[in-house]
């Protein structure tokens, strides 16, 4: 487990190789499916990742992989601006909205960044930018969105953050921030909202893969996956303890509302 460095990566690719499994699983990210894909061009790579694998280079084409790499591609980046629409809608009036990004997560960072500013600009909307790789820096970005009196926070997609959920969560819950997260995982653990995909679907779906890989098919013929249901999770019981009131707009197209 990198658990959040992706700087080691690398490394932990490299040993995988060096024992010869069979398959790798690359989960946690396009950096992970990177790091395999530059450790080996032979032994079968099984990925998530949240940004376009064409572009990173992981894949020839979505339907034709090509190489030794297929795997999972939610495009949880690209979902950035839809998590803005939410949250604004529930906190039409706040003068300021934080959005929490990851510097190391250079593979999406700047999709996340400009897909965020361009649905603030068209409501009119000042963001914050944070920045955050540890858990020390977690800290500071949310006492920086409360010395700057923001009134909201969108946490973006990335797999750190979701490993630092509970901190997060906490953190939000301390200085009563209201915030949107990418996958239900955050809504479970206190978070008041989440959209995206379900995070259980899609290692389902590498482990699928990996099962065709071990009967002997080719990463080559398996196209790339892309999760077409997406979750809208509302926790009612964190909204109260915030002093939010949920708009019935949003109420009504949830498909869980946690009390």
């Amino acid at each position: 487990m990198a658990e959040g460095r992706y700087d080691r990566l690398p490394a932990l690719a490299a040993e995988l190789v060096s024992r010869q499994v069979t398959v790798i699983a690359a989960v946690g990210g396009p950096s992970s499916g990177l790091a395999a894909k530059a450790a080996t061009a032979t032994i079968p790579i099984v990925f998530i990742s949240g940004a376009d694998p064409v572009q990173e280079g992981l894949v020839a084409s979505l339907n034709k992989p090509g190489g030794n790499a297929t795997g999972v591609a939610p495009l949880l980046p690209a979902m950035e601006g839809k998590r803005f629409g939410l949250l604004h809608e529930l906190v039409p009036n706040a003068p300021l909205i934080g959005v929490l990004l990851n510097p190391a997560a250079a593979s999406y960072l700047d999709r996340e960044t400009s897909d965020v500013q361009e649905a603030a600009r068209a409501v009119g909307q000042q963001l914050l930018i944070l920045r955050a790789s540890t858990e020390e820096a977690i800290e500071a970005a949310f006492a920086i969105a409360v010395e700057q009196r923001a009134r909201g926070l969108l946490v973006a997609a990335d797999p750190f953050f979701v490993s630092r959920r509970e901190q997060i969560v906490a953190l939000a819950a301390r200085y009563a921030i209201p915030a949107i997260y990418e996958v239900r995982e955050f809504a479970a653990a206190g978070g008041l909202m989440t959209y995206g995909i379900n995070i259980d679907d899609a290692y389902h779906q590498v482990g699928s893969y990996v099962g065709r890989i071990l009967k002997g098919e080719k990463p080559a013929s398996l196209p790339v996956l892309q999760p077409t249901k997406f979750e809208f999770v509302i926790n009612l019981k964190t909204a109260k303890a915030l002093g939010v009131a949920i708009p019935p707009g949003l109420l009504s197209i949830a498909d869980e509302v946690i009390e």
